[in-house]
C-alpha cells in the first residue's frame, strides 16, 4: 500500500474521531505541534528505526507529549505505534492538516516576492484570494522573499503556480529571441 494511501486513511480516521468528539481544533493544535517536533532529526530517526522497540517509542511519546496533548491524540499515536506504522506519522500528520484545511475552508498559499510585503499588501492579497474562490473562507499565507526573481511575484495556490516574476518574463523573452 502506498504511503499516501496509508496517510490518507489514518488521517481521515483521526479527523472523523476528532469531529465526533468536537475536538477537531484541539487535535489540529496537537498535530501542528507534532509536525514541528518531526523536524528534529533525532526524532525522525527514532520514528524510522527498526531497532528501537515499540515500548521504548511509546515511552518517548509519553515523556514528550503526555499531559500536553489531548487524550484522543495520545490514543491515536499509541495505536499507530502498536501497529508499527510510526514511520508514517509525519505523512499522516501532513495529510491530517490538509484535510483540516479542507474542512475549515483554509487555503494554503505560498507567495514569493522580491521584497518584503507590508501587512496591508498581505491582507489585500488574502482578501483577493478569498473573493476569487468560493471554496475558501480563510487564507494561510506563507510569504517568502527571493531577490532573484527581480520583481513581481510567484503565487502557489490549489496546486497551481502563477509566475508573474520579472525573472520569468525575461526567461520567456530570451526563448522568443533565440
Amino acid at each position: 500500500m502506498s504511503v499516501q494511501r496509508i496517510a490518507s486513511r489514518y488521517a481521515k480516521s483521526l479527523v472523523d474521531l476528532a469531529q465526533e468528539g468536537s475536538k477537531l481544533d484541539r487535535v489540529m493544535e496537537d498535530i501542528s505541534s507534532f509536525l514541528q517536533v518531526c523536524e528534529v532529526r533525532d526524532f525522525q530517526l527514532l520514528l524510522k528505526s527498526p531497532i528501537v522497540h515499540t515500548d521504548k517509542k511509546q515511552g518517548v511519546f509519553k515523556r514528550l507529549f503526555d499531559g500536553k496533548y489531548d487524550p484522543l491524540s495520545m490514543a491515536f499515536f499509541d495505536i499507530i505505534l502498536r501497529k508499527g506504522r510510526e514511520e508514517f506519522l509525519p505523512d499522516i500528520a501532513e495529510e491530517f492538516m490538509n484535510q483540516y484545511r479542507e474542512i475549515r475552508k483554509i487555503a494554503a498559499v505560498s507567495l514569493t516576492t522580491a521584497t518584503e510585503l507590508s501587512g496591508e499588501q498581505a491582507d489585500a492579497i488574502k482578501s483577493k484570494i478569498v473573493d476569487a474562490s468560493e471554496a475558501v473562507d480563510t487564507v494561510d499565507l506563507d510569504a517568502n522573499v527571493d531577490a532573484d526573481i527581480i520583481g513581481g511575484f510567484i503565487l502557489e495556490f490549489d496546486d497551481k503556480l502563477y509566475d508573474a516574476s520579472v525573472a520569468h518574463q525575461l526567461k520567456e523573452a530570451r526563448k522568443l529571441f533565440s
